[in-house]
């Protein structure tokens, strides 16, 4: 079975994305040396109030911890997330915290 959320990187840039039939969710970041800075996200109207854009923001996390980076969340998705979310604020930039 393929893993639902799925991560796509191009030099800098990348995406976490969950296909579905009904739309595809995505969430954007750029590299800045080891900071995450995720910049962007996005669900459409027929997938939205299923936890899928916090299920990629939890994905981005656990991948940022794996990697030793810091999360700078510019989208403000992101950043209300985090910030309502202890468990998941050890990767955030001091500078960032609520």
């Amino acid at each position: 079975m393929p893993e639902p959320i799925t991560e796509q990187r191009n030099g800098e840039h990348g995406r976490y994305v969950f296909a579905d039939p009904a739309g595809e969710s995505e969430l954007t970041y750029r590299l800045a040396g080891e900071r995450m800075v995720i910049n962007h996200s996005f669900t459409p109207p027929a997938l939205r109030g299923q936890g899928i854009a916090g299920k990629l923001v939890e994905r981005a996390v656990a991948d940022a911890r794996t990697r030793g980076w810091i999360i700078i969340p510019v989208c403000p998705y992101v950043k209300v997330k985090i910030d309502r979310s202890p468990a998941l604020q050890d990767v955030l930039d001091p500078a960032w915290r609520g």
